[in-house]
């Protein structure tokens, strides 16, 4: 790879398996309960069995040769959920057996201040105040107290690429993230409005364990979107697909 070529070659964008999370959350909205009945903080949720079962899948993939090419780094959100899962998708032969799993702060979930752990019955009960603020401000710009909104989220991410591209030009990368940390990775990479990004997002959640993909354009030194939220290797195992928002209902928003 020419040293003029400051992006990877590839670039996986995964989201974690699904979450114990994810489950109590489903349970939550089924039950109408204001709050998510929670054992961990979010940053210790761990994967349900299905999101083992997931990741692992989404190794085998990899491991077959289905992709072509196998990972050459591995950064992942320090939150328990991703780093499970690269490391089952490690385990399974997504990569190099010996490779390390990267944890980088500014892949983290977005942080939902005092919205944490509300459904969105919760947050219109509890939080009306920031109910009203959502709505008039929208998602993208909207950040509780305590928390962020979507372009807080988009600051770090373009701090992460610039690492990304001093350090891993020409490289095969996988990032293992969150649903939003993919969607703003998506508005970084390809230059996407609001309203865009807006509309991608409402068209359904990014699946637990999906891929989205990048390759590098090397006449314009760029990375070309070639699919995304695939979830492919799920389905030739037969595994469940899912895709659950994260903990609170304003995880999609």
């Amino acid at each position: 790879m020419s040293a003029s070529h400051r992006w990877p070659s590839t670039l996986w964008l995964v989201r974690h398996g699904q979450s114990a999370g994810n489950v109590a959350r489903d349970e939550a909205h089924a039950q109408g309960h204001a709050r998510i009945a929670l054992e961990h903080r979010d940053v210790d949720m761990p994967l349900s069995r299905l999101g083992e079962e997931q990741a692992r899948a989404l190794g085998h993939w990899f491991a077959d040769g289905l992709e072509g090419q196998r990972p050459e780094v591995m950064l992942s959100s320090p939150y328990l959920r991703a780093v499970q899962s690269a490391e089952l998708f490690r385990e399974a032969g997504g990569c190099s057996a010996d490779l390390r799993v990267c944890l980088d702060e500014r892949l983290r979930e977005k942080e939902f201040g005092i919205l944490d752990g509300l459904t969105s019955a919760g947050i219109r009960e509890l939080q009306p105040e920031q109910a009203h603020f959502r709505q008039v401000l929208g998602k993208f710009y909207h950040r509780p107290p305590g928390g962020e909104s979507w372009v807080d989220v988009v600051f770090r991410l373009r701090a992460l690429m610039d690492t990304v591209s001093l350090h891993y030009a020409g490289k095969r990368v996988m990032i293992v993230a969150h649903q939003v940390v993919v969607l703003c990775m998506r508005y970084v990479l390809e230059n996407l409005s609001e309203a865009e990004i807006l509309e991608i997002d409402a068209l359904g959640d990014v699946a637990n364990c999906s891929i989205t993909q990048y390759n590098l354009e090397p006449a314009d030194d760029r990375l070309s979107l070639q699919r995304y939220n695939v979830t492919a290797p799920l389905k030739r195992e037969g595994t469940a697909t899912t895709r659950e928002p994260d903990l609170i209902a304003g995880a999609r928003g």
